[in-house]
């Protein structure tokens, strides 16, 4: 019998796998700041060590009084999180109708900006303190903000899991959003899962883009090889490649997984979707040791175009790996469009990813906005708090008012 890739056998009648990439999981805390060092997350997202990591809702929990009367807490329905724990997270929402006090776009741009940035021009500064040559490595800044589902669980540490999300209470949510500020930790845990209705995804490119003033910039499809190095295991390699004619791939990009430095996450309660600030650096590779070049520029070539596989990619048996040291862990086939003007990309992304150490899978429409006006002062190392807080500003309301309500009538 010919040999069948795990992520290419079906069983007859049982279910498809999960997806992971787009559900990451965190605790609500703020990491001690310290040199730049990675750490490796159990999901293979890397944080820097000083990374803060916080959640807050808008409007704010009550500082003096009862919340029982504002909010509430709602179960979510996300396959992949039921999956792996037999129950729903849970969402924070309004208990009274939407148009509450501070739910207008400027208000919330002011109070997300005023929070945000502080630890924006932090972690800045920790992210470039310490950077390598710029002959090995080119360290790029990147903050986006994206579009999603805050879900909120308790995790049980001597459990090994994660519980459903029960015992999360108002009370804990309110002590894991102090926490989030004072740099401590909570049990309560947060995941945001960027994988947006279709509904939206599809609004967003028929209408809500002529409605942000952005214009069409391009449509590319890339397929992305994820090869882990057994010589530096704290991080992954990571191949942009195009199709070339005949179906083979070419190497368009190769740099290492991203690292995060900041990530806000804003349960957006009048909204019908939330909001993630996230500021990240990443390597773009120049000089590639010859070993590491030639192991990468064989992963590629043998690699099989494949739509009937999860991710799109399939290899030769025994060709997932180089000498034992270079292995194939992820791969994804991606396709976007992407929409833009002077200080904004935003980015309509369809994902297919499927990670070879889990057997898991998923499928996603994806909705990000590159702030690049923003990234390039940033890079630029302008110390301009109040022009950076304009611009924040600027592209949160915008954000605000075409992306987080998709059900907004044309």
């Amino acid at each position: 019998m010919a040999y069948v890739p795990p992520h290419k056998r079906r069983s007859g009648g049982s279910d498809p796998a999960p997806p992971t990439s787009s559900l990451g999981s965190l605790s609500i805390s703020s990491s001690p700041r310290g040199r730049h060092q990675l750490r490796p997350s159990d999901n293979k997202i890397i944080h820097a060590v000083g990374c803060v990591s916080r959640w807050s809702p808008l409007p704010p929990f009550s500082p003096d009084s009862d919340d029982a009367d504002s909010f509430r807490l709602e179960p979510f329905a996300c396959e992949p999180f039921e999956r792996n724990t037999g129950a729903k997270p849970l969402v924070l929402s309004l208990s009274s109708p939407k148009g509450s006090p501070g739910s207008s776009a400027e208000a919330a741009a002011a109070t997300i900006a005023e929070r945000f940035l502080p630890e924006l021009l932090a972690a800045v500064e920790r992210a470039t303190h310490d950077v390598p040559s710029k002959e090995e490595a080119v360290v790029k800044l990147s903050l986006v903000a994206r579009v999603g589902k805050v879900a909120l669980f308790q995790f049980q540490p001597n459990a090994g899991v994660h519980s459903g999300g029960s015992h999360v209470s108002l009370d804990s949510l309110r002590d894991a959003a102090k926490a989030g500020n004072e740099g401590s930790k909570s049990q309560v845990r947060k995941s945001f899962y960027t994988n947006v209705p279709r509904e939206c995804f599809q609004d967003m490119e028929l209408s809500r883009v002529n409605l942000m003033g952005l214009e069409f910039d391009s449509a590319k499809e890339y397929y992305h090889l994820k090869i882990l190095d057994k010589n530096q295991s704290d991080s992954t390699i990571s191949c942009k490649c195009t199709v070339q004619e005949g179906g083979k791939l070419a190497i368009h990009k190769v740099e290492l997984n991203q690292i995060r430095q900041l990530v806000e996450d804003i349960s957006c309660l009048s909204q019908d979707l939330d909001l993630r600030l996230m500021l990240s650096t990443k390597k773009n590779l120049k000089n590639i040791n010859p070993e590491v070049k030639n192991a990468i520029d064989s992963l590629v070539s043998s690699a099989i175009l494949d739509p009937d596989v999860k991710g799109g990619l399939r290899w030769p048996f025994g060709k997932e790996s180089i000498d034992g040291r270079f292995t194939i862990v992820g791969v994804w086939h991606t396709n976007y469009k992407a929409f833009g003007n002077k200080t904004l990309k935003l980015y309509l992304r369809h994902a297919d990813r499927f990670d070879h150490q889990s057997s898991t899978g998923e499928v996603s429409n994806e909705v990000t906005f590159k702030l690049t006006g923003i990234s390039k002062r940033l890079q630029d190392g302008s110390k301009e708090a109040d022009s950076v807080k304009e611009m924040l500003e600027s592209a949160v309301r915008m954000i605000w008012d075409s992306a987080l309500c998709y059900k907004m009538a044309r």
